[in-house]
């Protein structure tokens, strides 16, 4: 797989452009709901996998493979994006790496989405 940066500054500019001249709030407020959410969603992959339940299982990965589409952290999307299909093929049984993989990319996402939208 070809090194992804952590996050994609285009998806960035996308939504700055979103709500041109306040300064980038609109921005702050994306990052700030998203640096909220993904932990817990997280969390619901760990309790999930625990509990065997599949579905809820990949209904969080996909949230966290949408979310982080939509900040640019386009490594954490392919993660997520890997536990949504592997999930779905194979059960949950296999995924503890690849969980830990997205605990450990997720907080290398929230330290630079705080850098760039000014939240640091």
């Amino acid at each position: 797989m070809s090194e992804l940066p952590t996050i994609d500054l285009d998806a960035i500019a996308n939504l700055r452009d979103l709500n041109p001249g306040d300064n980038g709030e609109f921005l702050r407020e994306i990052v700030n709901i998203y640096i909220e959410d993904t932990p817990r969603r997280i969390a619901d992959l760990k309790a999930c996998q625990a509990s065997r339940d599949v579905s809820t299982f990949t209904r969080a990965a996909h949230t966290i493979k949408g979310s982080s589409a939509n900040v640019g952290a386009q490594l954490l999307k392919s993660m997520a994006e890997r536990l949504e299909s592997i999930s779905r093929r194979e059960g949950l049984a296999s995924l503890s790496p690849l969980i830990s993989d997205c605990e450990a990319e997720f907080e290398r996402v929230r330290v630079e989405l705080r850098r760039i939208s000014g939240l640091a």
